[in-house]
C-alpha cells in the first residue's frame, strides 16, 4: 500500500526484467572504482516521526558526502571510464548546483579543465562553490531547458566531454553504491525512500537494493509542482515539464530515458509532497535530527512526516538525505518561517 492520504501513487505491476542496462555487477564495479575517494556516509537511527509507527527508521546522511551531496559518486565513476584523449579535451556539465560542484571538484582533483553551464536562477551559493574549485561558469541561460540546449551545442562545437547529471549508465552505477552501503548498514531494511529529480539517484539505488533484497520497497518522492517521474511513468517515456517548485535541487525538466527504464522495472511507488511539506521536513531534520540539509535533501523525510507514504508498524525504513548545500540566508528564512508540527 501507499499514500496515507492523496499524494502517493501506486504504480501498476510491471514485469521484473532479468536483464538491464545497469546491473548489480556495474554497481559493484563502481564501488571498487570509487572506494577511498568518497565518504562512506553514516546511517542515523531515529526514535520515530510524529504519528508514524515503524519497526525502525533511519536516515542515510549523504549531505556528509564530499561537496555536500551524493553527486561525486557518479561523477568519479564516469571519469574513471574516460580515455586520456577524452580527458585532454576537457569536461562539460549542465547543472543547477550539486552536480556542478561535484564535477568541478573532481575535475580539479584530477587536473582537468571544466566548463559548467548553470541557468541564471541557480543557487548563487552553489555557483560560487563550483567556481571556487576552478571551473569556468556560463550563466547565460534563463531556464534549465535553455541551459541543457546550450550545453549540447557547446559539446558539439568545443569537443568537450559531457558529464551527465543523471541519464548515464556510469553515473547511475556510481549513485547505486549508496544501495550497497545501505544493505550493509541496515541489512533488514524493508523500504527505501528516495528524492527524485532526473532519476539517477533512485535508479541506481533501486537496482542495487532489488538485486540483493528483492522484497524491499523502493519509493520515489518528488514535488507536486515538479512531477516528472509520475508523468513519465504514465506516458511510458520522459515528459518535459518546467518545474514550478521552489526546491531547486528537484527541478530537472524531465526524468532521463535510461533512468525511466530502470524506474519502470524497480521502483514500486511514487509519492508527491508540497513545497511547504518539504520546508517542514527540512525544519524537522534540522531541529530533531540535527541535520542541516537543503530542501531537496529533506523530501524523503517530508513524505514520511506528512503521511504521504503508508507504512506498517514493523517496517524498517531508510530515507535518503541527499544533500546539504543551501545558502545560509535562505536556510535561516526557511527555519524561522513556521513552527514545527
Amino acid at each position: 500500500m501507499t499514500g496515507g492520504r492523496p499524494g502517493a501513487t501506486r504504480r501498476p505491476p510491471t514485469l521484473r526484467m532479468t536483464l538491464s542496462s545497469v546491473t548489480l555487477n556495474h554497481i559493484e564495479r563502481a564501488s571498487r572504482v570509487i572506494r577511498g575517494r568518497i565518504v562512506r556516509t553514516p546511517v542515523l537511527g531515529l526514535a520515530g516521526l510524529p504519528g508514524l509507527e515503524t519497526g525502525g527508521l533511519y536516515l542515510k546522511a549523504e549531505l556528509f558526502q564530499r561537496t555536500g551531496s551524493f553527486k561525486p559518486r557518479g561523477v568519479l565513476n564516469k571519469l574513471a571510464g574516460l580515455t586520456p584523449e577524452e580527458r585532454a579535451r576537457g569536461l562539460l556539465a549542465v547543472s543547477s548546483g550539486n552536480h556542478a560542484q561535484a564535477v568541478a571538484a573532481c575535475a580539479a582533483e584530477q587536473g582537468l579543465d571544466c566548463l559548467l553551464v548553470m541557468p541564471e536562477g541557480a543557487s548563487e551559493q552553489k555557483a560560487a562553490a563550483a567556481a571556487a574549485y576552478g571551473a569556468t561558469l556560463d550563466r547565460s541561460s534563463t531556464t534549465t531547458s535553455e541551459a541543457i540546449a546550450l550545453a549540447a551545442e557547446l559539446e558539439r562545437t568545443t569537443g568537450r566531454v559531457s558529464i551527465p547529471a543523471y541519464d548515464d549508465a556510469a553515473v547511475i552505477a556510481g549513485q547505486g553504491t549508496i544501495g550497497l552501503e545501505l544493505l550493509e548498514q541496515v541489512p533488514d531494511l524493508d523500504t527505501v525512500v528516495v528524492p527524485v529529480s532526473g532519476g539517477g539517484l533512485i535508479a541506481g539505488i533501486a537496482v542495487a537494493v532489488k538485486a540483493l533484497r528483492p522484497g524491499a520497497r523502493i519509493v520515489a518522492v518528488e514535488p507536486e509542482l515538479a512531477p516528472t517521474l509520475a508523468y513519465a511513468l504514465k506516458a511510458g517515456s520522459p515528459v518535459e515539464l518546467e518545474s514550478r517548485s521552489r526546491v531547486d535541487g528537484l527541478g530537472a525538466p524531465s526524468v532521463g530515458a535510461l533512468c525511466l527504464e530502470l524506474c519502470q522495472q524497480f521502483v514500486d511507488d511514487v509519492a508527491h509532497v508540497s513545497d511547504a511539506e518539504i520546508m517542514t521536513g527540512m525544519r524537522w531534520l534540522y531541529t530533531t535530527a540535527k541535520l542541516a540539509c537543503e530542501p531537496a535533501g529533506a523530501a524523503a523525510a517530508a513524505a514520511l512526516l506528512g503521511g504521504r507514504i503508508a507504512t506498517r508498524p514493523d517496517e524498517v525504513i531508510v530515507a535518503i538525505v541527499s544533500g546539504g548545500n543551501v545558502d545560509p540566508i535562505i536556510a535561516a528564512e526557511i527555519l524561522s518561517s513556521a513552527p514545527l508540527p
